[in-house]
């Protein structure tokens, strides 16, 4: 999906066009300072070969707030997707920002935990609504809840990031819940270490635990993943 990144802040910009680069699925087609240039870009793609899905968008730019640029991308018959990123923490700029169709709010100063949460969540819903056909009430909840994902706590002290990036993404994956050794099994993880970081995602609301009672009547522990609750790494 192609990003355009708006702050008037060059060095902001690029710090977050970097962030946008490292989560995958996304590529960054721009970059714009002021609110004119954002929204010549996005008319520029429109009319182009790769047009833009989505715009993360500051609210203070030199020559319009950022709302201006929704309302005017929406007056104009552009229905590209905005998330602001933004230290505009009022409560009248949220709401309004919601009113002018707005997806989601990401107050500075954040992490990249925090937007790549943010890209995550949006590309799930993505998926969701580009698959078309019919929703039930589970999955409209489901669709409207989709962007409410924030990012969990730093990982504990003796906890590999990369360790938790594979567990998560095997989490991700499975069609159903999955137990220890099952995921140990995935990822070439020890049965011991696939428990711990499944604990972990347990106790951030990533997944949820469940018990299978078997022929023994010792139950087996057994990890899904949270895809519309909890926290996202």
């Amino acid at each position: 999906m192609n990003v355009l990144v708006v702050d008037d802040d060059v060095r902001v910009a690029g710090v977050n066009a970097a962030y946008v680069a490292k989560v995958p699925g996304f590529h960054v087609a721009g970059q714009a300072h002021t609110g004119a240039e954002a929204l010549r870009l996005v008319e520029e793609s429109a009319s182009g070969d790769t047009a833009i899905d989505l715009v993360l968008l500051d609210h203070y730019l030199p020559d319009r707030t950022g709302l201006d640029v929704v309302r005017l991308l929406r007056e104009r018959g552009h229905q590209t997707d905005v998330i602001m990123v933004t230290a505009a923490r009022d409560v009248a700029t949220v709401q309004a920002a919601m009113r002018h169709g707005a997806l989601q709010y990401l107050v500075k100063p954040f992490t990249f935990g925090g937007l790549r949460a943010k890209l995550e969540a949006y590309a799930n819903l993505r998926r969701t609504l580009d698959s078309g056909g019919e929703a039930e009430q589970a999955e409209v909840d489901r669709i409207f809840g989709a962007l409410s994902a924030t990012p969990e706590p730093a990982l504990p002290k003796g906890h590999s990031p990369s360790t938790a990036e594979l567990v998560r993404r095997a989490m991700m994956a499975a069609d159903g819940p999955l137990s220890a050794q099952e995921l140990a099994d995935r990822t070439g993880l020890s049965r011991q270490t696939a428990q711990r970081y499944l604990k972990l995602l347990e106790r951030s609301g990533r997944v949820r635990l469940s018990l299978r009672y078997g022929d023994t009547g010792r139950p087996e522990h057994r990890y899904a993943w949270a895809k519309s609750g909890g926290a996202a790494d």
